[in-house]
Formats: structure tokens, sequence, C-alpha cells
């Protein structure tokens, strides 16, 4: 059985899963400050599941992709801000998909198809200090229109991108984030993609090191024996006043979610993607802390594409591997999210970024978020 050690793969992303596809789409308007992603299928679609652990969850089509039921792959996923009314931009991915006869075929002509678009919602209203600027149809449609103009291995733009324009964590400005290994013995790939917009905060108070670099060797100090760098104390203490009087500025109630999108190359039954979604939502509570209160809508989707076979026999504990690398992708894609992200201050709120307020730390291998 794979021991799930692993390396990262080229692009240390989403895309190092073959087939997948990112787009990003910007809500317009000096006021706006959101916008959708979408994770785009190879033709024909992947293997879906989704697990909801948040208690206050936007989602759409989420029940098609139940084990029991009908619906046994879908064509691409859709993460966008603009809380419930956001998942409109779903609508714009459905009729680009019709119009390519991409879906569940319902009839005998090319067209004649029921996309299955499945999509959770993050809050991020009035965060650039329009209410109602949020993704509509035309949002999710350039989202879909931009990850089929990429190229495959495309690296994935992190930061405030797409569905993480108006992201916030922990009163940080948050965004989207990937990660990637490789699987020893199998050659399986485990990606994850995240937009972080938890309540809870990605800094441990104590230290000020983002909870989900703890224990990771790809944020270890160059040079330092592979220990993680911590920020000097009157850094910390400096940062801490500074976030204190951000959140305190901006007045708004913590309303937010933490999205994530799993793939992989491995050949997944719908179970097995279930359990696999489940085990991810590990990630997100190693980064950020607290996690799935009732005011985040934490969503995990998983796609598989089924390139690889897992095993080669009937080892029943196979899938543990893949299991244990979806927690280790999630925690470090946060991590790649908040490093990558950057300040704004505006009419909707003050959010200073962690890299505004700790600078690079001393031997921190920041170049992992450089090709991003």
């Amino acid at each position: 059985m794979d021991d799930g050690v692993g390396v990262a793969g080229a692009l240390d992303g989403l895309t190092d899963v073959a087939g997948l596809r990112v787009g990003h789409a910007r809500v317009p308007g000096d006021g706006a400050l959101s916008g959708t992603t979408v994770v785009l299928a190879p033709e024909g679609g992947a293997v879906a599941a989704v697990d909801v652990r948040g208690g206050g969850p936007g989602t759409r089509e989420t029940d098609a992709l139940d084990p029991r039921n009908l619906v046994q792959r879908v064509e691409a996923v859709v993460l966008t801000g603009g809380s419930a009314f956001g998942l409109d931009a779903a609508s714009g991915v459905m009729g680009w998909m019709e119009e390519r006869g991409r879906g569940v075929r319902v009839g005998a002509g090319p067209t004649q198809v029921v996309p299955v678009v499945p999509a959770a919602c993050l809050f991020d209203l009035g965060r650039g200090g329009d209410w109602r600027a949020r993704p509509d149809a035309a949002t999710g449609r350039a989202a879909v229109e931009a990850a089929a103009a990429t190229r495959p291995g495309t690296a994935v733009e992190c930061g405030s991108v797409g569905a993480g324009t108006g992201a916030v964590v922990g009163g940080l400005r948050g965004g989207v984030g990937t990660a990637s290994t490789v699987l020893e013995g199998s050659g399986v790939t485990v990606a994850a993609l995240v937009v972080a917009n938890g309540v809870g905060s990605p800094v441990d108070p104590a230290t000020g090191v983002l909870y989900g670099a703890y224990g990771d060797a790809h944020f270890a100090a160059e040079g330092g024996a592979g220990r993680l760098a911590y920020p000097e104390p009157e850094v910390h203490a400096a940062a801490s006043v500074r976030l204190a009087e951000a959140r305190e500025r901006s007045g708004m109630p913590p309303m937010n979610t933490t999205l994530v999108v799993v793939g992989t190359d491995a050949d997944l039954t719908r179970a097995q993607a279930q359990k696999v979604a489940g085990t991810a939502h590990d990630g997100i509570a190693r980064a950020v802390r607290p996690v799935h209160l009732l005011n985040d809508g934490d969503t995990v989707f998983t796609l598989a594409t089924g390139a690889r076979r897992l095993t080669e026999g009937r080892d029943p504990l196979a899938l543990n591997a893949v299991l244990a690398a979806s927690a280790d992708v999630v925690a470090r894609a946060i991590v790649r999210a908040v490093l990558a992200a950057d300040a704004v201050s505006g009419p909707g709120g003050d959010f200073p970024s962690y890299r505004g307020l700790y600078g690079p730390l001393p031997g921190m291998n920041w170049r992992t978020r450089a090709r991003h």
C-alpha cells in the first residue's frame, strides 16, 4: 500500500491533474469586490462528490452528487462570491456547456443536454462598497471561457482573483490558493484549489505563524535545518494591533465560507470521491481556527478524472494515501492563498494582507508562491 508520501507536482497546483483547467472572472465596477472561479473538467466530465460542513452553506446542484443519485460525472464546478445571489454565475456556465453539447444527454440532438454544474458561494457582499455588485450569469460565462482558453498545464493564478477577489479570512485579505502532490508508488496526483474566506483566523495568535505552515516542509526556512521561520515578537505584536484596528473599522459581521475543489487523476468511485471530500475538510481545520461555524458555509468538492489506477491489486486501503494527501494539499493551499493576497482598504472595509503585516519572514522559502 502507498504510504501517501509524495513530492509536489510540476506546478504545485490543481492543474497538475491532467485535464483540469481553471478560469477566473471579476465583477466590474469601482464598488465591486467579488468574482467567480470555474474548474473545468475534461470533455466527458469527471467523477464528482461534495461534503458540506459549514452551518451556513450556499450551494447549487450538490444533491445531484450523492452517490445514490443518477448523475455520474460533471463537466465543471463553480466557486463564486456574492453569497446566494452569486449562485446565478452557474447559469452562465450551463449556457456555455449547452452550446457545446456537454452535459447529461436527454435527447438525440447535439445540444439536447442538461449540464449539471454544481456550485457553492461565499459571503463577500459589500466588501467593495457596493452591496449589489455581485457575480451573475455573465460572470460565470466569463470564468468558464477563461478556463477553456487556457492550455493544459497552465499554472493557476492565485491571490485576490476570481471567487477570492473579496475574500477575507480572520480579518485578513484572503483569496485563491493551490497545491499538489504526486504520491510515491502509485504516481497518483492529488491537488487542491481553495478560496480562503473563513470566519476563523489562519494565524496563530501566540506566534504570528500561519497555522497551515506548521510541520509542512514546503514552508520551512532555507538553511534553517528545516525549521519554520517565526516572526520577531515585536513584529507580531504590531501586526496584531493593526489587524484588530482594521477589524474594528470594517465593522461588518463575520459572514464567510471556505470553498475547496480537490482534484485527482485516480480512478475513484463516487463513494470514494465523497470520502476524499470529507477528509479534505481536515485540511481546512488545520489551517483555519475555528472552522465549520454557523456563519461559515465550508464546502469541499472532489473531481476525479480516472486517468490512473489507484492500485493494481484489490487493496481496500489503497485510498488512504489519497485521503491523507487531500488534507495536506488543502492546508498548504490555504497558506498559499493568504500569502498571495493583497491588502485592500475602501468604503467596504479595511482588509490588510499577511505579507503587509509581517513582511517576508527571515529565511522563509517564499518562492513557494512565485510560480502562481
